[in-house]
Formats: C-alpha cells, sequence, structure tokens
C-alpha cells in the first residue's frame, strides 16, 4: 500500500502547479492546513462493470492533471469497484508523476454492507459468510442494510484501505448514519454514534485515517422535528465524547445544488441566537463542507433558466453554472460532481478558471426570488 497521506506542504506544491490554469478561490482551506479544490471527482455513478472501471481512471488521472485534488467514494458505491479505480488511477498517477500522495485528499466512507465487484447470486448467504459468521455484525447491529457499530467500521476501514490501496485515507465517513433513526431511538443512536466515534478515533491513533466526520442524504437537511433529522451540536457533543476538545470530526458531506437549498436557506440547526442553516453553523464550528450531488446526478446540466447567466457570467455550459452556484456560496470548501468521462472532467474544471461569484452578486439569485 501506498504510505504517507495528504499534507500541507504537498497540497500547496499541488495548488501552485495549477495557479496559471485556476483562479483565485479555487484551492481552499483544508484543515491541517491543507489545500483541497473547490472541485472534487465522485465516483457514485455507474455500471459495475470494467468498462466503467477504465472510464473512471482515466477521468481521475485526468482531473488530477487539471487541478482536482479532492477524490471521493464510498464501500458500497458500485460494490466497491469505485475505491478500486480509484486506488489503481492513483497508483498510476504517482507512478508517472503526475501528483505524490501528499497532494491529493482521498475521502471514503462506511456503513452500508457492501457487496464484492458485483451482485452475489445469494445475497443473504454473501452477508452470512462475509460478516455473520466471523463476528464483524452480530443480531441487532444492522437496520435494513446499514451499520456502524465499532467492529464492522474497522472492518470496512480495512477492506477500503486495501481498495484504495492507501495506509492511510484522509477522511473517513460514517455513511448516511440518520438511516439507524428509522428503527432506533434518538437515545440509543447517539450512543452507537459515539461509539462509531471511538472508533474512527482509534483509527486515526492507528494512522488508518487522518480525519472523520458525517456524509449524509436527509440528516443535516431536514427540519429538527422530522424523526430522521441530524443535529450537527448533538454529533459534535459525541466526538467531544470519544475524542476530547481535539477530536478528529473535520468534515462533513450533505446535498447541496440549485434544487435542493436546503443546507443554505433552511435554519435547522442549533445555533447561539435559536435556529440557523447547516452551513452557517458547521462553518462557525471550524468544519469543512463537502457538497455532493451538485448537479444533481446530471439533472441540472441542461434547461437551466437564461437568467442565471447574469449572475454566473464566464461559463459555458449549464454543468458548469451549477457547479459554480455551488462552491461560490458561503460555507461550502469543495462542490462534488461525478465525472466518469474525460470530457466530463474538461467541462467541470472549466469552472476553475473563474473566481467564485462574490456575495454581493451572488445574493441576488435569493433577493430576486
Amino acid at each position: 500500500m501506498i504510505a504517507g497521506f495528504a499534507t500541507a506542504d504537498g497540497t500547496k506544491r499541488y495548488a501552485a502547479s495549477h495557479a496559471e490554469r485556476t483562479a483565485s478561490g479555487h484551492f481552499r482551506e483544508f484543515p491541517g492546513d491543507l489545500r483541497a479544490a473547490s472541485l472534487g471527482l465522485g465516483t457514485y455513478l455507474g455500471r459495475e462493470d470494467a468498462a466503467t472501471d477504465a472510464l473512471y481512471e482515466k477521468a481521475i488521472a485526468r482531473a488530477l492533471e487539471r487541478g482536482i485534488n479532492v477524490l471521493d467514494a464510498a464501500i458500497n458505491y458500485r460494490h466497491q469497484r469505485s475505491e478500486r479505480a480509484i486506488g489503481r488511477a492513483l497508483a498510476a498517477c504517482i507512478a508517472r508523476g503526475v501528483v505524490a500522495r501528499e497532494s491529493v485528499v482521498v475521502t471514503t466512507k462506511g456503513g452500508y454492507l457492501a457487496f464484492d465487484g458485483e451482485t452475489p447470486p445469494d445475497p443473504r448467504a454473501y452477508f452470512t459468510t462475509t460478516y455473520v459468521q466471523p463476528g464483524i455484525v452480530r443480531p441487532g447491529d444492522v437496520v435494513g442494510w446499514h451499520c456502524m457499530t465499532p467492529r464492522f467500521l474497522a472492518d470496512q476501514i480495512d477492506r477500503s484501505r486495501a481498495n484504495l490501496g492507501l495506509e492511510t485515507i484522509d477522511v473517513y465517513y460514517v455513511h448516511n448514519p440518520e438511516t439507524q433513526l428509522d428503527e432506533v431511538e434518538r437515545p440509543q443512536f447517539l450512543t452507537r454514534l459515539r461509539a462509531a466515534f471511538e472508533a474512527l478515533e482509534e483509527a486515526v491513533r492507528a494512522r488508518k485515517i487522518r480525519w472523520y466526520g458525517a456524509a449524509t442524504w436527509n440528516g443535516f437537511r431536514v427540519p429538527p422535528q422530522e424523526r430522521g433529522h441530524l443535529s450537527l451540536a448533538e454529533v459534535l457533543a459525541a466526538a467531544r465524547d470519544a475524542g476530547g476538545e481535539q477530536h478528529h470530526f473535520r468534515v462533513v458531506q450533505l446535498p447541496y445544488n440549485l434544487a435542493m437549498l436546503e443546507a443554505f436557506t433552511l435554519a435547522n440547526q442549533r445555533a447561539d441566537a435559536g435556529l440557523a442553516p447547516m452551513l452557517r453553523v458547521a462553518e462557525h464550528a471550524g468544519l469543512y463542507t463537502m457538497a455532493s450531488a451538485s448537479v444533481m446526478q446530471g439533472q441540472l446540466s441542461r434547461g437551466l433558466p437564461p437568467e442565471l447567466g447574469a449572475v454566473l457570467p464566464g461559463l459555458a455550459t449549464d454543468a458548469q453554472r451549477a457547479l459554480q452556484f455551488v462552491r461560490s456560496t458561503p460555507g461550502v470548501g469543495t462542490a462534488l460532481v461525478g465525472m466518469k468521462t474525460v470530457a466530463h472532467v474538461e467541462e467541470n474544471a472549466g469552472v476553475a478558471k473563474t473566481p467564485p461569484v462574490p456575495w454581493e452578486q451572488f445574493q441576488r439569485l435569493f433577493t430576486a426570488a
């Protein structure tokens, strides 16, 4: 496995090497004094086959050449194939001198029971053999297909490290922890979350991961009265219980785009003066936010209102405008977008040539509504 992890010096050198092809504001301050690109390559979509693997590997290599140094996956994406594609592409780029390991922020997630490369003929038999019989998962641990016990997460971290070919993962997320609230009452959920964070603090001490966080779909963007709501204050309290004031919970991920505005507009998180939107509260807490679904799985890549061009100028396509909207939103660090072709990389990387829209101009999108 490749040793090391993203470092301040490595990411700063990477940012400097791309300064001529990227505008000011493309590289942002990340935990540990790193520099992370405002665009990140996601690997959620695609068939579970070798052809898609090859497409991703080429796209990842091109992204690293074009100033995108954030790569995002999850162990269950494409039945572990996305992590493996990242691993192969990154290893090849390091071998060719395209990047150094220290220049790239690699993030992945654990929480869902994952197949191995393809859907097995008998999924329940596969899970019994893989997880139940070895004692990794016990009765009562799983909600639907979701698990976040310390035993399970420790196993998943090692599988992800092997898939990625990395000794140390830069950011490891608990994947959609709010899934547990479908069946578990909140006090028990918080107990489970603290136990998960204790396991992740141990993984930090073992240098298997650098930081951890929560990657959510609904949890951070629904009203407080909904059962699946995640309180960032409670999540951070669980992290402090697990790791003290110097805990390593440093990153959150949630959907945010032109059609899913809750992270910016919905006051659903406890703040000093009552309730405030997630992005504002996360930023105040010193967390880095990665926005997923930035183009809503392609739905926002065409057909946007022409008026957006006046507020988000200097861009050629609707996909670029959708990404510019996300990366210009206060509180967003990196806009993640699925890219499994070189053509998508070239189009999306073009956004990096344009500075983020200043607040005075950006807020026109909301004051005009």
